[in-house]
């Protein structure tokens, strides 16, 4: 059976060791309504991994995005703007955006 060729975009992942959990509780209570006009969702967070290899400490979060345009405009968004110091003062992490691959995508693709 083909897979279809939807092209999945993670463009915002996060690690985070947080520090203050309460004040890190009132970032996590106000994120879901700035991610709902870019159509972002968790995909990822906090689940407890089964590292088979290195070591990971932190805690991992992956949010998805209809596209990096999407994901860039609800990190610079106003009502993330003003929820992010909650956040950056009170947890260490990296943040980013990343491009996904769509469900055709094989290994050997990014050798061409």
């Amino acid at each position: 059976m083909p897979r279809p060729a939807t092209k999945r975009q993670y463009p915002r992942t996060a690690r985070l060791n947080t520090l203050l959990q309460q004040i890190v509780a009132e970032y996590l209570e106000r994120i879901d309504d700035t991610l709902a006009p870019f159509a972002g969702r968790f995909i990822i967070h906090g689940g407890r991994p089964d590292v088979r290899e290195g070591d990971l400490r932190d805690t991992l979060i992956v949010i998805e995005f209809p596209d990096t345009a999407a994901a860039s405009a609800w990190y610079e968004s106003p009502a993330y703007q003003a929820i992010l110091p909650l956040r950056t003062a009170n947890a260490q992490g990296v943040v980013f955006v990343i491009e996904g691959v769509d469900a055709s995508h094989r290994a050997t693709d990014v050798l061409s």
